[in-house]
């Protein structure tokens, strides 16, 4: 980890994954845990296990709620074992979404969507059903896999600027954007949402669904904080977050998925076809 030193003598540890502020206050530290993913077999239980800080900051220049790089996303997600299509309501909650997006703008046969972090094809089947093409982009080639053998198109790779230009140079580009509970996991945010930026075709739509951190603070939701979750947004980060990358939120929904989530619906500054 970076440690600094600030002007004033306070201790900075590391930087702002937006802004690159030096971190000096504590938002809340849970003290040292093991990353949440990493069960262990029986024949691991005599072994160490690695703990690592739950230690999260809060940026005094933009606000962002962050946690350190403790670990990297490669070894979080290479081979991850959270399946989406093993609960009944998330899939639930999927397929009302592709009910609602394919009516609101109009998406049909013609449309490309393009889904970051698109798991196990959870939501994407119900894309593919109606007969409008799909493109999934899963770090995990375990669960990426799954997808495959739906007949879901999914290339299995990280999510930035280098992804987002190898796919636009194979002529794909996104009417509609989504991704579902990822922004937050990733500590490398500048170079995601420029990535959102360069995939998302002139009049596109992003839509993102994250926890809302005005839900973890009100009903204090401490057990939503761990390794995996880099950022804890709010409206107020996210919006300038996006901003910053030439791209303008427009509409937002509040929903009750995951303790309380924001889904955000964005589009090129440029665009004024979708107005606020």
């Amino acid at each position: 980890m970076n440690l600094l030193k600030s002007t004033n003598n306070q201790l900075i540890t590391g930087n702002c994954l937006f802004c690159g502020t030096g971190l000096q206050h504590t938002f809340v530290d849970l003290g040292m845990s093991p990353p949440c993913e990493s069960y262990r077999s029986l024949k691991q239980l005599n072994e160490v296990e690695p703990f690592y800080p739950l230690h999260v900051y809060v940026c005094e220049e933009c606000l962002l709620v962050q946690l350190q790089e403790y670990i990297s996303p490669e070894n979080i997600f290479s081979d991850y074992a959270y399946f989406s299509s093993y609960s009944d309501s998330w899939l639930q909650h999927a397929k009302k979404y592709v009910d609602l997006v394919v009516e609101r703008f109009q998406l049909n046969q013609e449309s490309q969507v393009i889904e970051i972090a698109s798991n196990d094809g959870y939501l994407l089947q119900y894309f593919v059903a109606k007969s409008i093409p799909a493109l999934g982009i899963e770090p995990a080639a375990n669960v990426a896999e799954v997808a495959i053998k739906k007949g879901i198109p999914t290339i299995v790779k990280f999510f930035g600027q280098e992804t987002a230009k190898e796919q636009v140079a194979k002529g794909k580009q996104a009417d509609l954007l989504l991704g579902n509970n990822v922004l937050a996991h990733t500590p490398y945010l500048n170079d995601f949402v420029k990535g959102m930026k360069i995939i998302l075709k002139p009049h596109g739509v992003i839509t993102m669904e994250f926890p809302h951190l005005m839900r973890l603070i009100e009903e204090n939701q401490f057990d939503t904080i761990y390794h995996e979750h880099f950022s804890y947004f709010s409206f107020l980060t996210v919006d300038k977050i996006f901003a910053a990358h030439g791209l303008t939120i427009f509409d937002v929904e509040e929903l009750t998925t995951h303790g309380g989530s924001l889904r955000i619906y964005a589009r090129h500054n440029e665009d004024s076809s979708k107005p606020i």
